[in-house]
């Protein structure tokens, strides 16, 4: 990612972080649970769309850049909820090396069909 440093006062998003974590059933199978860890301000910019097919119909999937402030907690597989839209974490960087703010490339998929 070629992110660069946010100017102050650009991160006016209001998101909410939740890990991935999955638990034991008491049938024997495994659930995937979405755990809040914290709300914290965001700057999210959209990056692309494009149209796909999936096993259930149309879908569009948006790629979305979303910048932070630096946690060691974020992840791949891990979700960040912005104005009611479930974006999951691709990767993760941070942007110049000094652990100031975090670079996350998110991906979100809307069926249309």
């Amino acid at each position: 990612m070629s992110e660069r440093v946010p100017a102050i006062g650009t991160l006016t998003d209001r998101v909410q972080l939740k890990r991935k974590d999955m638990s034991l059933e008491d049938a024997g199978g495994l659930a995937t649970l979405l755990v809040p860890l914290a709300t914290v301000w965001a700057r999210v910019r959209r990056l692309s769309g494009r149209a796909s097919q999936s096993a259930d119909g149309q879908a569009v999937v948006v790629s979305h850049s979303v910048v932070l402030r630096y946690r060691n907690d974020i992840g791949a597989g891990d979700r960040i909820i912005y104005r009611g839209r479930n974006l999951e974490v691709i990767s993760t960087a941070d942007i110049n090396g000094r652990r100031a703010y975090l670079s996350c490339l998110c991906s979100e998929i809307q069926m249309i069909g």
